[in-house]
């Protein structure tokens, strides 16, 4: 569907371009250490523990009252009804009856504010944790939480996202944690040539690859920088991914699973996420777009909704029966809210003053509601939280501590912002 309807900036434009097209190809930036996640006895707790991250993003900003946090039958609350959830109390939009049987297994936390309203700083906040600075980049979630689960042993990215058009593709958001933790796009099928050409035998590949790796030592002993590294730990992960280029092939899954998901694109891609999930990736995210709505809103939200809602649900599920949630944390996340005054187009503008995110998975408790909105969703009401707060939830919800420091070249750059912790209750 062609976005009509979204504010138009050229941050939107351009993010829009990156969620439905794919990878954009980068350079590795300063390879960095992970002070005690690379110790072997951190290691061999991690891996046993095998958790994982899938975030959800509702790109361009999901309306909070037509979705998590509902306000019928108030000047702000729009035309929807509010329903009933497994949860007792707890009520979504009407949009959403899918995810409503499914909230037994989530939690909901009301209370957000980040006071930013642009489409690229909020977005840079959720995936971050922190505020945008000319003075540093920073690593994305992805990016953080595929270096400190990294066991070393797993052939597959730790760090995929699932977009349309994605080939395979390197992007550049893993800043100080080198390029090996950067996210690779991928869009259902195997990565663009990642399978061995025809005329080209495995015995001739092997040779290659093999004076390939002499050569790369002999140079190394002369001229080894981070960057020569990262290259050429990008040639070897590009081998063995080559070896499990199927696990990408989301046409693999059965009949059934294609009919349960949907055969719509967001459908596809919440298969393909449990297909790397259950393949021991680290770290997915799957786009949904969009959802900028300063037109038209409810419309949109009618459609979008109606299409994330049964996809979504099913993952849930089928984390849960499969044994896979308790180790995943699931986060359905957005840069922002929609305005609660609804304006003479019918829309919904941007708002990072109240909102929500949906989360559950991992360590996070089951079936609860974290702070409060007013009765017209213009303020929050109770327990006011920050996109750092949200951030060290995360990491601490998958076991690690999110109040250490990675090493790099020496010096110690927190995990996550300092100035925050986490929703402790939130917390099992």
């Amino acid at each position: 569907m062609k976005c009509k309807y979204a504010c138009g900036s050229m941050e939107h434009v351009l993010a829009r371009r990156q969620f439905l097209g794919g990878a954009v190809a980068a350079t590795g930036t300063i390879a960095g250490g992970l002070g005690w996640l690379t110790q072997p006895a951190a290691a061999r707790r991690l891996r046993k523990d095998q958790k994982r991250v899938l975030v959800v993003n509702m790109a361009g900003g999901l309306s909070q009252l037509e979705s998590w946090d509902p306000k019928p039958k108030t000047p702000t609350g729009g035309p929807f009804r509010a329903i009933k959830t497994t949860v007792p109390g707890t009520e979504l939009c009407e949009l959403l009856p899918y995810t409503a049987k499914q909230m037994h297994l989530l939690s909901i936390v009301r209370s957000i504010n980040t006071r930013e309203n642009d489409h690229g700083k909020g977005r840079h906040m959720m995936e971050t944790g922190r505020r945008p600075t000319p003075a540093a980049q920073y690593p994305k979630l992805g990016a953080v939480v595929a270096k400190a689960l990294d066991d070393r042993q797993s052939s597959l990215p730790g760090h995929i996202l699932v977009s349309n058009g994605g080939g395979g593709g390197r992007n550049n958001d893993a800043a100080y944690l080198g390029p090996k933790y950067a996210s690779i796009t991928v869009g259902g099928k195997p990565p663009q040539d990642s399978a061995r050409p025809d005329g080209l035998s495995e015995t001739i590949d092997l040779q290659r690859n093999n004076f390939r790796r002499r050569v790369n030592d002999q140079f190394k002993l002369r001229r080894r920088t981070a960057k020569t590294d990262a290259y050429t730990e990008n040639y070897e992960q590009a081998l063995q991914l080559m070896d499990k280029r199927e696990v990408f092939d989301v046409s693999k899954e059965s009949a059934k699973d294609h009919d349960r998901y949907g055969k719509h694109d967001f459908g596809k891609h919440c298969l393909l996420a449990r297909r790397l999930l259950e393949n021991d990736v680290t770290f997915v995210q799957v786009t949904h777009s969009n959802y900028d709505t300063h037109n038209e809103n409810f419309n949109f939200h009618l459609e979008q909704l109606g299409e994330f809602d049964q996809p979504f649900a099913t993952l849930v599920a089928d984390l849960e029966d499969r044994g896979l949630l308790e180790s995943t944390l699931v986060v359905v996340l957005s840069e922002f809210g929609r305005t609660p005054k609804i304006n003479p187009r019918y829309g919904r503008d941007h708002w990072g003053t109240a909102w929500s995110v949906c989360l559950g998975g991992a360590g996070i408790q089951r079936g609860a509601v974290i702070g409060k909105t007013n009765d017209h969703g213009t303020a929050v009401a109770d327990r006011e939280v920050d996109h750092g707060h949200l951030f060290h939830t995360y990491l601490q919800a998958v076991g690690l501590d999110s109040t250490d420091t990675f090493d790099v070249g020496g010096r110690p750059v927190p995990l996550a912002d300092p100035a925050y912790k986490p929703i402790e209750e939130l917390l099992v």
